[in-house]
């Protein structure tokens, strides 16, 4: 039976990635994990898994479906996986079964070696999985799972290297994509990014003998870690004891990291590229009431993501702040079978309308991104519904036209609001009076380019507004995608 349903409010939002964490040189390392992966949460819900080890036990692992908090706060799972190193994994399905997730594809991938055992987990997305995998299993190779991420394992057993961590390194200048990676042998913590640097990776110091690799900062705040610093775009570091080793196996290239993080992705208390997200959502609202203002007497974020933003425009603009929409925390993706009088309901089932604050204003709602329009259309008829006056939708992220192929589960092209309408015709569609995105150079001066964003040597991968793939989608292509023609 599957753990989650699908819920009108999830349905129409990119979903998040997957969550990594590590550590290593601390007794109960499991446990840490843990705690990363629920700060994590929010980076995958549909399953997690921990691998550790302890010299007496050896490798031992734990994949379930579900949340972390009711998996793996139980002692008769947390028994089980001794050892003063581990890593773990949060899942949504970017790769692989899509909305039918299989106990096997639950990472992290275990592989037992000549020279021992390496468990690894990835949060990114290869894309040219599709070749790797033709190629692998005509030479012989048999996966147990349909994730991209498997490829790895299989490219280590194929590495006539002498020592995992150089076989590591052989199998990842095979791939191609983004891949934040955490693994671990019997005696190593290791971290690599892709050249790119697409999806985050930090390093942590636990005490005086432990360390920590985590998709975001606000996974170490909960371990009581300190950051140290990023882990560089095609870096890759090796934790043994006390002593950390870096490399660069992979050919230099211009960092791209994904933009779509500061927007939405990470959590609003974590740290990116020496910048809070939070301020950075902060700036975003301020540069959206400078490029769009409109005449109105509130403005309300879609919450929760919406919320800086829509403090940043308030702030910008002097239109007052007000939660007029109110979440309700406790609708988990666990809910009932929608029958057809409940989903019907719609959004309500997780967003109200606060109407004693709402009837009779002219309401600017900020949310964090347009990608179908349908959650956009429901939460604007909840706000007449109410009785407002005027909806006007204030948008924090340029239009998404454009899928993503580096771990965002993006839905096709045509099915994108934003590649088959003007601004103007989504405004229409979604029947509101007025609508405005922030454009490309207002995302990228909030995230720190004074100047915006330069189209000759962009600073972030923005491929979902921009149709500028920093890496080429070989197996997209190879399916009959058609990339932007150069301009």
């Amino acid at each position: 039976m599957r753990p989650f349903l699908s819920h009108p409010f999830d349905d129409d939002k990119l979903k998040e990635e997957c969550g990594i964490f590590g550590v290593i040189g601390v007794s109960d390392a499991a446990n840490f994990t843990a705690l990363g992966l629920h700060a994590l949460q929010h980076r995958g819900q549909e399953a997690g898994g921990i691998v550790a080890y302890h010299p007496d036990h050896g490798f031992n692992s734990a994949r379930r479906f579900g949340y972390v908090r009711d998996n793996f706060t139980k002692a008769d799972v947390m028994d089980t996986l001794p050892g003063q190193l581990a890593i773990g994994h949060v899942r949504y399905s970017t790769a692989g079964s899509k909305g039918a997730t299989a106990i096997r594809d639950v990472q992290p991938f275990f592989g037992e070696f000549s020279m021992g055992g390496c468990a690894i987990a990835h949060n990114g997305n290869l894309t040219n999985a599709a070749a790797l995998r033709r190629e692998l299993i005509e030479r012989g190779s048999i996966f147990q799972s349909s994730s991209d991420s498997e490829c790895i394992i299989h490219l280590m057993a194929r590495s006539i290297q002498k020592n995992l961590s150089e076989r590591i390194k052989d199998a990842l200048r095979a791939c191609e994509g983004a891949f934040s990676v955490v693994a671990m042998t019997r005696t190593k913590l290791i971290g690599v990014r892709d050249p790119l640097g697409v999806r985050p990776l930090v390093l942590g110091r636990i005490g005086d003998s432990g360390w920590a690799l985590s998709s975001e900062t606000c996974a170490l705040d909960i371990i009581g870690a300190d950051f140290v610093r990023e882990i560089d775009p095609g870096e890759m570091v090796v934790i043994e004891g006390n002593k950390i080793d870096s490399s660069r196996p992979f050919h230099p290239a211009p960092s791209r990291f994904c933009i779509f993080e500061k927007v939405y992705f990470s959590r609003p208390d974590s740290i990116l590229g020496g910048q809070s997200v939070y301020e950075t959502r902060h700036r975003i609202g301020m540069e959206l009431a400078i490029e769009a203002p409109v005449d109105a007497d509130l403005v309300c974020p879609v919450p929760d993501s919406g919320t800086p933003a829509a403090i940043g425009y308030s702030q910008q603009s002097g239109i007052p702040y007000a939660m007029g929409i109110i979440r309700n925390q406790y609708m988990g993706r666990t809910f009932i079978e929608p029958t057809e009088s409940i989903r019907n309901m719609g959004v309500r089932l997780k967003l109200n309308v606060n109407r004693a604050l709402i009837k009779g204003k002219r309401v600017i709602l900020v949310d964090d991104s347009v990608v179908r329009g349908t959650t956009s259309r429901k939460i604007k008829d909840m706000i007449l519904d109410a009785g407002a006056a005027e909806v006007h939708f204030r948008i924090a992220s340029p239009p998404t036209a454009w899928p993503c192929f580096y771990g965002v589960d993006t839905p096709e092209r045509g099915k994108l609001l934003a590649a088959t309408m003007s601004e103007d015709e989504m405004r229409d569609w979604i029947g509101v009076d007025s609508l405005k995105f922030i454009s490309l150079d207002g995302l990228y001066r909030a995230a720190g380019e004074a100047a915006g964003r330069d189209p000759a040597a962009p600073k972030f991968c923005d491929a979902c507004f921009s149709g500028d793939y920093p890496v080429t989608p070989s197996d997209k292509i190879a399916e009959g995608f058609e990339m932007k023609a150069a301009e």
